[in-house]
């Protein structure tokens, strides 16, 4: 299903086909903001925004003319452990997309004037992200859980390291860090795997084998805290977590199973059904799980009515105890693997989102599962793993609360 090829220089490429007249392209780049150091921090997603701001072969307007001047939609993104720029196109502008995303990782130049103007961008950005309370707790609620280690920095960086980064900092940042053996290019659709192939000797085989010389830092240690903070919100926002399976960890699919039935997407999941459905007073309430290389993090996020927070967290405690101390019937394990794999194949439907999560996949693992072997190691997991792993990181005496108010 999957089509893999390696260029001598160590970037690797990662393909599916399909019949459809849209291909999705993007590379990844195994470079988040958990790899800054000192001022550094917000950096990596400041070099997101301005790879887009001029080269040694175009300027900005004619980088974001290349793509949608052909009706198709260029964008990117960082997270704490990856960046990636990419692309939707019809099929016939594949190589378009690939010679652009070469041009701009491996010859972006961050012209002063245009850094300058994306500088007040961003600080409007992070405004807007501080006006969002149910977005900023999550990284609040990381700050507080990491304090002391890398992964604990806002993506977005501090206005003050934002106003003082220059040309030649982003230029150094990159070059340190863009290397060839942390990078994937990722492509789902119309094309043949050879002409794929080609066209990626061509764009990207040229550069240089150059490793990574960076090195992340120690695994992180988990604080616990119980905090709440006074923001003048008019709603109650609670965040409750801790820790999780990291990335490498073989528990991590029973904790996602085990987090799809907490709070998963779907109103049927316990937290939805117990406290939104049955009481009536929260809007919001769902569970997070993100893995990280080294660490990994659960989240309980809910919004509810100010008078209501002794009753939520209650009520929040009694359904996780149930999880940690009675494990599922035969029937409650079958129906909830069921949806669990459901959800993922209408996911995976998503041409865009298959070739995100295949580049994240095989920049991580260096392969990609199918949905046949997912839904195997789902069908794996037992009743007993679950209330194990729920015994372990959902009990209350290891959760840590932050509450905004």
């Amino acid at each position: 299903m999957y089509q893999y090829h390696t260029l001598k220089n160590g970037i690797r490429i990662v393909f599916r086909q399909n019949n459809s007249t849209v291909t999705h392209s993007g590379v990844y780049i195994n470079i988040g903001s958990r790899d800054e150091k000192g001022r550094e921090e917000g950096i990596a997603h400041f070099i997101e925004h301005s790879v887009f701001k001029g080269t040694e072969h175009r300027r900005s307007y004619h980088i974001l003319n290349r793509i949608d001047g052909v009706g198709g939609e260029l964008n990117a993104f960082t997270t704490k452990e990856e960046t990636c720029i990419y692309a939707s196109s019809l099929s016939v502008h594949l190589e378009r997309c690939l010679e652009l995303f070469a041009d701009i990782v491996f010859h972006s130049t961050f012209p002063e004037k245009e850094i300058e103007k994306e500088k007040d961008v961003v600080l409007e950005e992070i405004k807007s992200y501080k006006d969002s309370p149910a977005e900023l707790i999550y990284d609040d609620f990381e700050e507080y859980i990491f304090d002391g280690h890398p992964l604990a920095h806002n993506i977005l960086g501090t206005p003050y390291n934002v106003k003082h980064f220059t040309q030649e900092g982003l230029a150094d940042f990159m070059h340190r860090n863009y290397t060839t053996d942390r990078m994937v290019v990722s492509i789902v659709g119309n094309a043949d795997f050879k002409r794929v192939v080609h066209l990626c000797e061509r764009y990207f085989g040229d550069y240089p084998c150059r490793p990574s010389a960076a090195e992340r830092m120690r695994k992180p240690e988990y604080k616990l805290f119980d905090l709440a903070i006074n923001r003048h919100t008019h709603q109650m926002h609670v965040m409750v977590g801790g820790k999780a399976p990291d990335t490498y960890d073989e528990r991590k699919v029973a904790f996602s199973l085990l987090n799809n039935i907490v709070g998963g997407p779907a109103m049927n999941s316990r937290l939805n059904v117990a406290i939104r459905e049955k009481h009536g007073f929260c809007y919001t309430v769902e569970s997070q799980y993100t893995p990280f290389s080294d660490a990994g993090l659960f989240y309980i996020y809910a919004g509810i009515e100010a008078d209501a927070r002794d009753h939520y967290l209650e009520l929040l405690r009694q359904q996780l105890n149930k999880l940690a101390e009675t494990p599922l019937t035969s029937q409650q394990l079958r129906l909830s693997k069921q949806q669990y794999i459901g959800q993922m194949a209408i996911n995976n439907e998503s041409a865009l989102n298959e070739m995100q999560a295949i580049g994240k996949s095989f920049l991580t693992y260096d392969r990609v599962d199918t949905l046949d072997e997912m839904q195997r190691d789902i069908e794996a997991v037992s009743a007993e793993d679950i209330r194990d792993i729920a015994a372990e990181m959902l009990t209350p005496e290891v959760l840590s609360v932050l509450i905004y108010k």
